[in-house]
């Protein structure tokens, strides 16, 4: 049986990437992590002893992204960049790919919501079998999907 602590210790870091890719306001992203887990904490004992964990706990954090999204569309929020610690060795490069990080986030949070699932889980190491399983789609609609990301991302980093 898994609990709670479990995903945290196991899926922690790749839920907080999920969160920010659908909320850059440090504060609001930190809450939506904390309603992906919370849903994630009671939707638990529908898990069926069979089924794979990481695509019940991502579909479940991504509808909670995608709800947050729409949520926020409404109350007609603007993005805050989002700040995330970088492991380059000298100051310099860490500074480089701090903006890189920054750009291709930002970029990620353009893309329609559809683009914005499958390209996060691709960058979670995600095979398109676990995606499609995720979010319901077939593995050809998850290429399809992830090659229209790619190229979107590719014009909206190319515009900056």
């Amino acid at each position: 049986m898994h609990t709670i602590e479990t995903i945290i210790r196991t899926h922690g870091p790749a839920l907080a990437r999920v969160a920010s890719s659908y909320e850059a306001d440090r504060a609001l992203r930190e809450d939506l992590l904390q309603e992906m887990l919370f849903a994630i904490h009671r939707a638990l004992p529908s898990l069926r002893e069979d089924a794979s964990l990481a695509p019940f706990v991502f579909r479940i954090a991504h509808n909670r992204g995608v709800t947050h999204v729409l949520r926020q569309r409404a109350a007609r929020r603007s993005d805050i960049p989002v700040e995330l610690p970088a492991s380059p060795q000298t100051p310099e490069e860490s500074r480089i790919e701090n903006e890189r990080t920054l750009r291709l986030q930002a970029a990620i949070r353009r893309l329609p919501l559809p683009y914005r699932q499958v390209i996060t889980l691709v960058l979670e190491d995600m095979s398109h079998l676990e995606i499609g399983e995720i979010l319901g789609l077939s593995v050809s609609n998850v290429g399809v999907r992830v090659n229209r990301a790619k190229a979107q991302l590719k014009e909206l980093l190319r515009d900056r």
